[in-house]
Formats: C-alpha cells, structure tokens, sequence
C-alpha cells in the first residue's frame, strides 16, 4: 500500500543540492490502471498502481535494462525525467521529502512527496514552511497525468 501527500513547490529550500538524489526517466504502458516502467540511476522497475489518490496498491517488479528498454519504447505520451532529491523531515524520524525537479517538457515544475505508513500519521502531517499547495486530492500533479495520457 502506498499512503503518500503531495505538494506543488514554488520556493525550495537554498540548501536542497546538498541532499542525495536519484536521476529518474519514466514512461507509462496504461494509466487506468497505472502500469509504469522506470529507470532509477542504474535500477529499472515495472510499476502497477491502483485508482487513488493518497492511498493506493503499489506493486514494484525488477527489471532488467533490455526489459526496461524494450517495455520504455511501447509507451504513450510524455517520458518524464526529473531529479529526486531525498531530504528528511525534521523533526518526523522516519519520514523523507522527495523532492522532484523536473527537466525535458516539464523543466521548472517542482514537486514533494511525503510517504506514510498509515492514512492516520499523513493527515497529521504538517509540511515545512516551503511546502506549496497541497496538491494531493486534486490529482492534476500525477506523474500518470502528466505523461499526457
């Protein structure tokens, strides 16, 4: 189960360069429901999400890189290619802002994912100053949206 909030970013923090972060490229075959491939620095995975917003079923399967390759080509729409920064939340142990930058078709858009172990710690959640508008319930930030499908 995947219990995550969303938040569209206008001002990240000065600092966020200094946090490690994955290079991501990611393509979807389906997004109802969600069937995605993606590249994660040297990683490849196959996703499948069910319908929702903040909660969902979320199924990862490794890939090889042929696979991943082969699979990326079959998609439709946009490919979507950001930087995941990885900054822990103060204050919360546990919990990590991943931060998205994306580059190609959606250069300047920034994003933050929080994850949750239930729905009950995400609605008590209270994200940092920096955080944007909460773009969690409005589905328009979906990576599955934005590829264009």
């Amino acid at each position: 189960m995947e219990i995550e909030r969303k938040f569209l970013i206008t001002d990240p923090p000065e600092n966020y360069r200094d946090y490690p972060y994955l290079t991501i490229e990611q393509g979807y075959l389906c997004t109802s429901p969600v069937v995605r491939v993606r590249r994660q620095d040297d990683e490849y995975i196959l996703t499948y999400k069910s319908k929702g917003l903040m909660s969902r079923e979320e199924y990862n399967l490794p890939l090889t890189k042929e696979a991943y390759d082969h699979l990326l080509l079959k998609t439709d729409g946009t490919i979507l290619t950001k930087k995941r920064y990885l900054i822990p939340v103060e204050g919360q142990e546990g919990l990590t802002i991943e931060l998205d930058i994306f580059e190609g078709k959606f250069q300047g858009l920034m994003l933050a994912e929080v994850e949750f172990s239930s729905e009950e710690q995400a609605a008590a959640f209270v994200p940092p100053q920096w955080f944007g508008r909460d773009v969690t319930f409005t589905g328009e930030y979906q990576n599955s949206r934005l590829s264009g499908l």
